[in-house]
């Protein structure tokens, strides 16, 4: 304590400035929790903190899957649609043997990890068809991602119409599929559990190997890092890979959790995921981010959108703020970008 006062004592204008600067955006939201929370001292409830850990689990992991794509000074559009598609391809094949409207009325009950499987397949093929098209032919990832959420969609859709019933929700799931995303394990929502896991798996990745290191380097300057023998395509392909495999996860756990899929599941949730990692500090300038930033910023975000619908605010209102954080924080990286150059 004597240390930290020491410390603080010292410091210049300056510093102080710089830490402003640094730390501005988790005091910008710092002080909205506690306006929330004046507002309505219930926020506080654990009932509400078990909320906000089930609601933020499956944007952490999509979270994270973006998240080394923006290390790699990319971003990807086309998150949503893939999650879509694979809460579509999810939910049509563990619906109920006796539920009417049936995707595939003939189909006999699968094993769970088989629609999961088909998920991750599915969106892993096209993200890694993101990663070589912005390795191969140096498209900026804007405009690669784009192009593959408009395509995805139009994929999603005739798959969608394609079922039994026609295009219509696709509900009635297997009780084993809503448990999976409703249950608990010794009192923790199985949702947390794997956000968790998911969260330790890519901190391993990241932080312990080969992989993990060449994708800092590539992000924070892939000539260098070719110079210095790192495949780039390889390394750009993986990362795109990951993110894939990690949205298909996320889909599968959505249709679960929202209990129903359609063409439309998904939309927008790259703008929820691509803010979080913003606001986490994982920097669109390339080679910075931690598995622990993209939690914080998801977090954050989960808990500022929960608190103002708990305290009844107009959602047009929360759009604006949303907003207003999303460009301070990117304007805020920057700045501490341009200062380092």
């Amino acid at each position: 304590m004597n240390k930290l006062r020491q410390k603080m004592a010292s410091m210049s204008g300056d510093d102080w400035k710089n830490l402003l600067i640094q730390n501005a955006i988790y005091i910008v939201i710092f002080v909205i929790i506690l306006v929330i929370i004046a507002q309505d001292p219930k926020f506080l409830s654990l009932r509400v903190f078990e909320n906000i850990l089930t609601q933020s689990s499956v944007r952490l992991i999509l979270a994270l899957g973006v998240a080394g794509i923006i290390i790699l000074q990319g971003t990807d559009l086309s998150l949503g649609r893939m999650v879509g598609f694979a809460a579509v391809i999810s939910a049509s094949m563990l619906q109920r043997a006796d539920y009417a409207a049936r995707f595939y009325p003939d189909m006999a009950a699968l094993p769970l990890f088989v629609p999961l499987l088909a998920a991750i397949v599915a969106c892993a093929l096209f993200s890694a068809i993101n990663g070589w098209v912005v390795a191969q032919f140096k498209i900026h990832p804007f405009l690669a991602t784009m192009g593959m959420m408009i395509t995805l969609y139009g994929i999603l859709s005739i798959y969608f119409a394609s079922g039994a019933p026609g295009p219509q929700p696709i509900g009635g799931h297997d009780p084993r599929y809503t448990e999976l995303a409703v249950g608990k394990v010794l009192g923790i929502p199985n949702l947390v559990i794997f956000a968790a896991v998911v969260s330790a798996i890519m901190w391993v990745i990241w932080n312990k190997t080969t992989f993990g290191k060449n994708m800092y380097a590539v992000g924070g300057n892939p000539e260098a890092a070719k110079v210095s023998g790192v495949n780039v395509m390889k390394t750009t392909v993986l990362v795109y890979v990951v993110a894939g495999v990690l949205y298909g996860v996320g889909g599968f756990l959505e249709a679960a959790r929202i209990g129903s899929a359609n063409n439309g599941t998904g939309f927008g949730y790259e703008l929820d995921a691509i803010a979080a990692c913003v606001v986490g500090g994982i920097s669109f300038s390339g080679g910075i981010g931690k598995v622990s930033g993209a939690i914080a910023g998801v977090l954050m975000f989960t808990i500022i959108t929960y608190g103002m619908t708990f305290v009844g605010m107009d959602q047009f209102i929360q759009y604006i703020i949303k907003g207003i954080i999303i460009v301070a924080a990117v304007a805020l990286d920057t700045k501490k970008y341009l200062k380092k150059v």
